[in-house]
């Protein structure tokens, strides 16, 4: 447990200066090869053209701008009044409309990110790929993010199925339910069975003509049918496949979560044994806990066990630990404090639920100064200690590379001043925690500088610019009507809407 109390994240700032914090720090350059006047000028330039090409990524496309702001006013309209049954049909063909605009866009997403994919856009930020960017740039869910991404793959494999997403004649729900036959291999696999894949009666048509026509609840039992047709046997089933769990965090000011998830008969048999042991040996006479509440404290009992034992994988070069972060002042207050502590998950519990994992617990005091540990240790030891690595994670509380949200046990402790190129210190000003990708990245030309004035990190890729998430700041601005573009299946002006063919009309 880390007190951050007084915590000042680097107390040896003497030893260790950034003379520009908030820009990409300077390649270091070669004795000789250019005079101090030339170096100023270069850097000059380099500045210079960072600045013009900076953010490129944030600049929304003409079209997409234009679109979006006539979004905004679209959503920003007030509703017109009366009486309800007047109100009514024009209230229901303003949903109808706003649904097939939303298909639209649904499909025009699917298909940037598909060709983002294709092009390997995500690492321009450093990404692996599109899946990791659009949760760490843009804040969807993983599986918003699958289901995207899943969308852009059957577009691309059923072009009828396309064109009908692209006019919002199908639903996104419906592409989801495709996406299970339009694979490239189950669509080989249909057409080396003499399928016609993509003619007038193929699948591509038939699928559409199922999904459009009178009675579209039949779209699933179809795709099931076809799947049974193109493999009626399936594959050797790997019953270690089915596993699953799913934990997910509550939202909620007191923390938690939910569990859920299937397996396998032999890993099913496995858990409920150990569990009912655990749950077995906790029953004590006049138990009013139901059985749901006893298996869930036979579970909690069941890893607090294996973390206690320290029978856990190391995970740098530690065993996994429960760690907490909470202010001196709030751990000792005797009243309860919501939010008070954070946990290393990165859920914010109270000072009580802190009390209680002090009592069979490490603290660890980060303070700075006669009473605490100093953290700069100089030259001698090129290996991050153990207690600037916990002043570290107090710190940055996972990979601190933009867009990335790896927690503390899956990172490196990065030097940023390399030890032994740039005689950079091991100290927590000097350390950075970085996932094992971005440590490679940072290594391979992406930098990373400590901003001092909004005490965070800042991320830069290779040619400098800095990498910035989230939306592009400011309202859109509407373009004036002359010269807006013109764009296929979509409305180019607020007074316009689309059609149930998909094509825009007065």
């Amino acid at each position: 447990m880390s007190l951050d109390e007084g915590f000042d994240p680097f107390p040896d700032a003497g030893t260790f200066r950034l003379d520009n914090p908030t820009s990409a720090p300077a390649p270091r350059a070669t004795a000789g090869r250019k005079t101090a006047s030339g170096a100023a000028r270069a850097k000059s330039d380099r500045e210079a053209d960072r600045e013009a090409t900076r953010q490129l990524s944030m600049v929304l496309p003409d079209d997409v701008a234009a679109v979006l702001a006539d979004a905004v006013e679209l959503a920003d309209a007030e509703l017109s009044g009366g009486q309800p049954a007047a109100q009514a049909p024009a209230l229901l063909a303003r949903v109808r409309g706003l649904v097939q605009l939303q298909n639209v866009i649904d499909a025009a997403l699917a298909g940037a990110v598909r060709a983002a994919d294709n092009a390997l856009a995500a690492q321009f930020d450093g990404h692996k790929s599109m899946r990791s960017w659009l949760t760490g740039h843009l804040n969807l869910s993983t599986g918003t993010t699958d289901r995207v991404r899943r969308a852009g793959r059957t577009l691309e494999q059923l072009p009828r199925w396309n064109e009908a997403a692209r006019a919002g004649r199908v639903t996104p729900d419906q592409t989801e339910v495709v996406a299970k036959v339009a694979t490239p291999a189950r669509l080989a696999a249909a057409a080396e069975l003499g399928v016609d894949v993509h003619g007038e009666d193929g699948v591509d048509a038939m699928l559409l003509a199922c999904a459009s026509g009178d009675h579209p609840e039949t779209l699933p039992g179809a795709v099931e049918r076809m799947l049974n047709w193109i493999d009626p046997d399936g594959p050797e089933p790997d019953p270690t496949r089915q596993r699953e769990l799913h934990l997910t965090p509550s939202t909620s000011p007191g923390g938690g979560g939910t569990i859920h998830g299937r397996l396998d008969a032999a890993g099913y048999e496995k858990v409920s044994t150990a569990l009912t042991a655990y749950q077995q040996a906790g029953r004590v006479a006049d138990d009013d806990r139901n059985h749901a509440q006893q298996m869930a404290d036979a579970f909690v009992q069941l890893a607090d066990n294996a973390l206690a034992s320290a029978d856990t994988p190391m995970l740098r070069k530690h065993h996994a630990q429960v760690a907490a972060t909470i202010s001196a002042e709030d751990l000792l207050d005797p009243d309860v404090i919501a939010g008070a502590a954070r946990l290393g998950s990165g859920q914010r519990v109270s000072n009580e639920v802190a009390r209680q994992l002090a009592c069979d617990s490490i603290v660890t005091r980060v303070l700075f100064g006669p009473d605490g540990m100093p953290l700069n240790i100089g030259r001698t030891q090129r290996l991050v200690p153990p207690h600037i690595r916990k002043a570290s994670e107090a710190r940055d509380d996972g990979c601190i590379f933009a867009g990335c949200s790896a927690p503390t046990w899956w990172c490196d402790a990065h030097h940023v001043q390399e030890w032994i190129a740039d005689h950079g210190e091991t100290s927590v000003e000097n350390t950075a925690l970085l996932c094992e990708r971005h440590h490679t990245k940072v290594h391979h030309g992406f930098s990373i500088a400590w901003d001092p004035a909004e005490k965070r990190w800042r991320t830069y890729r290779e040619d400098g610019t800095e990498i910035i998430v989230g939306y592009p700041p400011g309202e859109p601005v509407p373009r004036e009507q002359p010269g807006r573009p013109a764009l296929s299946g979509m409305p180019v002006a607020p007074t316009r809407r689309l059609q149930a063919t998909g094509s825009a009309s007065p």
